[in-house]
């Protein structure tokens, strides 16, 4: 499990840097979600990955799940998506204005 969540963090990294890169608004914009996600698996991994295991510790200590990162989580998809409603709005300002999407404006 450990592994394939490194994978998947690595993966949705690498590509919301490479589409950050680009010259153009929308691939911009999915470059940010994607590092978005990609934070959102790292926190909610933080928080021990164990399957059919209570959030709250009650007898043993070391067969629980953290709600902590499952909150913060939840705060951070709700963030970012009013953050990224506005990075659209802002970028569909911008192609009304200068009749391009390039970033760079040139």
């Amino acid at each position: 499990m450990e592994l394939l969540m490194s994978a998947t963090i690595g993966i949705l990294t690498a590509s919301g840097v490479y589409l950050l890169l680009r010259a153009r608004t929308f691939p911009v914009i999915l470059g940010f979600a994607l590092i978005t996600y990609a934070v959102n698996f790292f926190i909610f991994a933080m928080g021990r990955l164990a399957v059919n295991q209570p959030p709250i510790i009650r007898a043993d200590v070391n067969q629980y799940v953290d709600p902590l990162p499952q909150a913060l989580v939840l705060t951070a998809i709700v963030i970012s998506f009013g953050m990224t409603a506005v990075i659209v709005v802002m970028a569909l300002r911008s192609y009304i204005e200068t009749d391009t999407d390039h970033v760079d404006l040139k």
